[in-house]
Order: C-alpha cells, then structure tokens, then sequence
C-alpha cells in the first residue's frame, strides 16, 4: 500500500478511495486539485467561486467514489467529468452574472466611446443577423452559453462534423462581414 509520498498505480487509488482511506484522498487532492481547478476556471472566471466549486468537486468525488467503474473511464476523466459538469451547472445557474444575451446586446455602443467611434462603424446586430439561423445559434450555445461543441451538436440534433463546420464557417463569416 502507497503512503502519501509514494505513487499509487490507478486501481491501487480506487481501491483505497473506495475504503475511504484518507490517505488516498490527501494523494488525490494534492495530485489532481490543481488540473480540476484548471477546468474549473476555465468556465467560472470567478477565482473565490472557481476554489469553492473545487471544493464541492472533491466533496462529490468522495461521495460518488463507489460508483466510479473503472471499465467505463480513466479515474481522471471521470473527475474532469465530474468538474467539468459542476462547472457547467454553476455557470448557467449563474449566467446571468457571465451572459450576455447576443439579442439583446448586439449593436449597442457603450455611450462613454461613442465619441470615439466614427459613423461608419459597423453593427454588430446587422453582421450577425447576416449569419445563418443555424449558424447564429451554434455561436450562441457555444461562446455565449457555454456548451461545448458536442453538446450544442446533440442539443440541436446534429452530427458533430457538422456542428464544427458551421461555427467555423459562421466565424469566417464574420470575419469577412467585418472587413468589409
């Protein structure tokens, strides 16, 4: 058995996280806290909620150990599963705080730069009205709602590939839109 300065090989963690050793839970916290708070912080720019959502991660972990099979997934993708999801489910919970409606924003100049910004400024609202529907919503779940490419592609029922290439394509087109 592995003491807190010794490796553990994955079933020998499972194992023992499964007996609720604390030791394995030191080991697991000291060697994976900080890729969870990685992902974690990627989706909550809040740095205090991000370390609290960290916390509960590890509090779920430890909850829901005896249900990990290691059949199904690597002990790591199961928790960045894990962090991933919690993150997912506080940043639309409090999306309010993170999103910004693409309808309701879209064109609206902040009224301190208006001074600074010629007439012939584009309108945001116009380009991407421009897109396609199908475009303008995969853009909409993906940067501004934050689910991930596959998530939006299941969401709207459609191929993955799919899903990829329309929001590239919407993002060339954009791009084109604003250079004109």
């Amino acid at each position: 058995m592995a003491t807190k300065t010794n490796r553990y090989s994955e079933d020998e963690l499972v194992g023992a996280l499964k007996k609720n050793q604390r030791h394995a839970f030191e080991y697991l916290y000291d060697n994976y806290s900080s890729a969870l708070f990685g992902v974690i912080s990627r989706i909550i720019p809040d740095e205090e909620k991000a370390a609290d959502l960290l916390q509960e991660v590890f509090l779920k972990i430890w909850k829901k150990i005896g249900d990990y099979e290691p059949s199904k997934a690597k002990l790591y993708t199961w928790m960045m599963n894990i962090a991933r999801n919690a993150s997912i489910d506080l940043y639309r919970k409090e999306k309010n705080k993170y999103h910004v409606d693409i309808e309701d924003q879209i064109g609206l100049i902040d009224e301190s730069k208006q001074g600074q910004i010629s007439v012939n400024t584009i309108d945001l609202r116009g380009i991407v009205d421009k897109l396609k529907p199908e475009r303008k919503v995969l853009l909409d779940l993906v940067y501004l709602q934050g689910y991930t490419q596959q998530e939006a592609a299941e969401k709207l029922d459609i191929p993955l590939g799919t899903a990829k290439s329309r929001i590239r394509t919407a993002l060339q087109d954009l791009k084109l839109y604003y250079a004109a």
